[in-house]
């Protein structure tokens, strides 16, 4: 006999999804075109952070979360989105490990482009390292404030980056 479990099963099996993250730590798990999708949840305040990715493991036991292929991540409390080849979210140590052209982008505007970066979560503070030989890019806007009258200086052009 056929049971939905066993047609879930099938369903996952040929999807390549080798573990399904538990939903009582994560909140939900659902399947969205095809990528799977964990959000956690934390239990103070409950600010969802969503991650996308062609897989998705479950470290029980370390309680780490490992997402690969085309990963994107929402965090709307903090106004992110990343993208990344991987991530680790380490929940006991509140931290996500980004790699593999990580581009992260922070309420709109500021971003940052690297090989692999860090986001410690309770600090809001992001460590990017590049690839041998190159160089991490960030873009920050600035506000200028009032000038009084003073006329800017045009900021000098620079050669685009290697890639």
């Amino acid at each position: 006999m056929i049971t939905p479990y066993h047609l879930l099963k099938s369903q996952m099996h040929r999807l390549g999804l080798a573990v399904m993250l538990p939903v009582a730590l994560l909140g939900t798990v659902t399947l969205t075109n095809q990528l799977p999708t964990a959000t956690a949840q934390s239990s103070g305040g409950n600010r969802p952070l969503t991650i996308r990715s062609d897989v998705q493991e479950y470290d029980a036991k370390a309680q780490v979360i490992t997402a690969r292929g085309n990963v994107q991540m929402l965090y709307p409390a903090r106004q992110i989105q990343a993208t990344a080849a991987q991530a680790q979210y380490f929940s006991k140590e509140r931290r996500i490990d980004f790699s593999g052209n990580v581009y992260i982008l922070q309420q709109g505007n500021n971003s940052i482009r690297a090989e692999r970066v860090t986001y410690l979560i309770d600090e809001g503070r992001f460590i990017a390292l590049p690839q041998s030989n190159r160089q991490v890019e960030s873009v920050y806007m600035v506000d200028d404030g009032d000038m009084s009258g003073q006329t800017a200086k045009p900021a000098p052009r620079t050669p685009p980056l290697k890639r």
